[in-house]
């Protein structure tokens, strides 16, 4: 994620936050509906918060807040009382605010009266505008001030913002209410056992002066746009039904969330990408919106198709030391309107990210595989030998084999793999690692961009670079397994330091080194002990970092917390060394946590034992939803299926290993090389109907990537 240096550290959002988003727009309040601007609260759009302020008032009383539910991801419905002002208890004023996020909010409000006598009301929404930008109301630190005007006309009130050369603007839209500069007032008495309603939007100005992009809003029993492009998006994803009720509830809101995380090129709106999270990384990310693509290929694999389409558009192309561009690198985060003095880099987009380059080059191999059109996939084999490139001549600074980083400027990500908090990666003793640092996963995200790259080669006949490949591949993996390997402590660094030193933290990462396969078959074993010891398995997921570390911290948001992306990649890496009871243990672990949240795997949780909490305790700033982790439930499930298409071989492997307590699993309406099958799957029994012509259904353990670039190889010399 992005900009986790020391000073730059999100805020705490409250208590009760509730979070609604759809694509690039969400809105963040309280459990009562209000917007505090002394939080980081508010309704952002393009990472500008239009809406700073938005405090709803009944006879001078705030609401008590009785409820707030998510309906979809976009929509919320809040519901709270007017306090009574004679000491008495209980209220017959019940207030319902239903919300929905797009371009902007609308918001319904509704006052029930379940008293007998009519009761006079004054509704006051007062509401603030301080377009502050998404980054500094994630540090809580506003800095830039606008020149404020306010006119109200008729039933709108419009609320315009000036800084330097920039001009923004909001329109707040109200029928029927008292129009002032500050607020919006609703004089009603509402009858006995009675009801009364207004409607109310807010939406950004065009150009911050011209009118205002209406937000449309369908008339009742219709649906709006944004349950419209629900729509469009369930009916092309699976439909599944599996036994276990409290997973099929978990899977289902994977697949709300991730159609609500989509988001457009703007260069190219039939492309659509994946936001990384929300509140604070509602933008294209370069290692987040590459994993999440890829956990979620079962569901819409045109997801990947437009991710690296739109960091192939935007790979670096000079060096750039603010930005850390470099050419052929794949960045790290866009940000659409970001002030230079904020944005990281000083522009919309930074390239601070060493594992971005080789995971699209692995993104890219999966893309491959399933099947896109052949052109597609030529258009993007420039850009796959860029990343090479820049893996050899800029990742490798010192020429030792492995891809290392240090940032480039003093303002840059200190830490530049997934753990990118700066003090995530450290010794044993809890002393910080000095760059230039080579992270183990990184050297095996390498070595799965090598073999991924290989058999595209194979695949188009060019030998010679898939033999140089895979040599390349092969020589790393010597080489890592000689450096990072600690005999002594019977796991793998987490790094080498500038001094090639390993780096001897008992860390998660090693775990991601089992998926890529870069880890030899005799120390396997060792490290599924590690990895699923008491020091590191909580009862909730594997820990970042091993509770008998020096910088353990069950609280932090590396050393010792509880990832559900890295658990899943963990997870998968178990299932490809064989060891199937491990994998079955974290999965079930995390659809377990996913229950205590509604069916929805928050960005992270602490790391405090099972034994000692009931329940997963909560990381206060995660994001929620969050991409990779809305795809982990999918991503795990499809894992224990073991559930492997590769069109361009014309075949699909399947040897499920759920466990029993998942139940049977029934999938229908799923992608295939352009068509659509049906998956059943009972206990360690799969059938498939409809699949395409030209595939063939293979029971049992696909092919690595490694295992089809030695067939290949093997073929050509005989």
């Amino acid at each position: 994620m992005a900009g986790w240096n020391a000073d730059t550290a999100a805020g705490p959002l409250g208590s009760g936050t509730v979070t609604l988003v759809e694509g690039s727009s969400f809105c963040i309040s309280s459990a009562n509906g209000d917007i505090h601007p002394e939080y980081p609260h508010g309704v952002f759009h393009e990472d500008t918060r239009i809406l700073s302020g938005w405090n709803l008032t009944v006879n001078g009383q705030a609401l008590e807040p009785l409820a707030a539910e998510t309906k979809e991801p976009y929509r919320a419905l809040f519901a709270g009382r007017v306090p009574r002002t004679d000491g008495y208890a209980d209220s017959a004023l019940i207030v319902e605010r239903l919300r929905e996020v797009g371009t902007g909010i609308v918001e319904e409000i509704t006052v029930s009266n379940f008293s007998s006598d009519a009761a006079e009301c004054m509704v006051v929404l007062s509401v603030e505008s301080d377009f502050a930008d998404l980054f500094e109301v994630k540090e809580a630190r506003i800095r830039r001030r606008w020149d404020e005007s306010r006119a109200a006309e008729g039933e709108s009130l419009t609320i315009r913002g000036a800084w330097q050369d920039l001009r923004k603007a909001v329109v707040v839209s109200a029928a029927g209410a008292e129009v002032a500069p500050e607020a919006l007032t609703y004089r009603t008495v509402v009858p006995p056992h009675g009801q009364w309603s207004a409607t109310v939007s807010v939406v950004p100005a065009v150009d911050g002066t011209g009118p205002a992009s209406p937000f449309v809003h369908s008339a009742a029993g219709e649906m709006s746009p944004r349950d419209r492009r629900r729509q469009e998006w369930v009916s092309k994803i699976p439909v599944l039904q599996i036994g276990n009720r409290s997973i099929e509830r978990t899977l289902r809101r994977s697949y709300d969330d991730l159609g609500a995380l989509r988001i457009e090129d703007p260069e190219h709106p039939d492309r659509i990408v994946v936001a990384a999270g929300a509140p604070w990384f509602m933008a294209l990310f370069g290692r987040d919106s590459l994993w999440a693509s890829l956990m979620a290929m079962p569901v819409d694999p045109s997801l990947a198709l437009g991710t690296v389409q739109t960091l192939s558009d935007r790979q670096g192309s000079l060096v750039h030391p603010m930005s850390e561009e470099e050419p052929g690198k794949i960045l790290h985060e866009v940000r659409l309107d970001v002030s230079s003095g904020l944005a990281l880099g000083g522009k919309s987009a930074y390239y601070g990210s060493v594992d971005a380059t080789p995971l699209f080059l692995i993104v890219l191999g999966e893309v491959g595989r399933w099947g896109f059109a052949a052109e597609t996939m030529a258009a993007l084999m420039p850009h796959a030998d860029r990343a090479l490139e820049w893996i050899r001549e800029y990742g490798d600074r010192d020429g030792d084999g492995f891809v290392e980083y240090a940032r480039l400027n003093d303002d840059g990500l200190i830490n530049q793999g997934w753990k990118d908090s700066w003090d995530g990666v450290n010794f044993a003793d809890g002393r910080m690692a000095d760059p230039p640092i080579a992270l183990c996963e990184v050297q095996g995200y390498v070595y799965g961009a090598y073999m991924a790259r290989a058999w595209m080669a194979y695949d188009a006949g060019d030998d010679a670079l898939a033999a140089e490949l895979r040599d390349r591949a092969a020589q790393l993996k010597q080489q890592f397994n000689e450096q990072f390997w600690l005999p002594d402590r019977g796991y793998y660094a987490i790094a080498l330091d500038r001094e090639k030193r390993p780096v001897d933290a008992c860390a998660s990462n090693m775990g991601h080194c089992l998926w890529n396969g870069i880890i030899d078959q005799d120390k396997a074993p060792l490290v599924v002990e590690r990895l699923m010891s008491p020091e590191m398995f909580s009862g909730w997921g594997v820990r970042t970092l091993a509770s008998n570390m020096g910088a353990y911290n069950p609280a932090s948001y590396h050393n010792g917390s509880v990832w559900p992306h890295d658990n899943a990649v963990i997870q998968a890496g178990l299932l490809r060394y064989g060891f199937v009871e491990q994998a079955q243990r974290i999965s079930t672990a995390l659809l377990e946590a996913a229950e205590y949240s509604e069916g929805r795997l928050p960005e992270l949780f602490c790391g405090f034992d099972r034994k000692r909490y009931a329940a997963p305790v909560p990381y206060p700033t995660a994001c929620s939803p969050q991409a990779w982790a809305a795809t982990t439930p999918i991503f795990l499930v499809t894992n224990l299926m073991r559930y492997y298409p590769h069109v361009s071989v014309g075949g699909l492997w399947m040897d499920p290993v759920l466990p029993k307590s998942y139940g049977d699993l029934h999938i229908k309406n799923a992608p295939m090389a352009g068509g659509r099958i049906t998956i059943d799957i009972s206990g360690s029994e799969a059938s498939i109907q409809g699949l395409p012509e030209g595939m063939v259904f293979h029971r049992g353990t696909r092919p690595w990537m490694a295992d089809l670039v030695e067939r290949a190889r093997t073929r050509r010399k005989t």
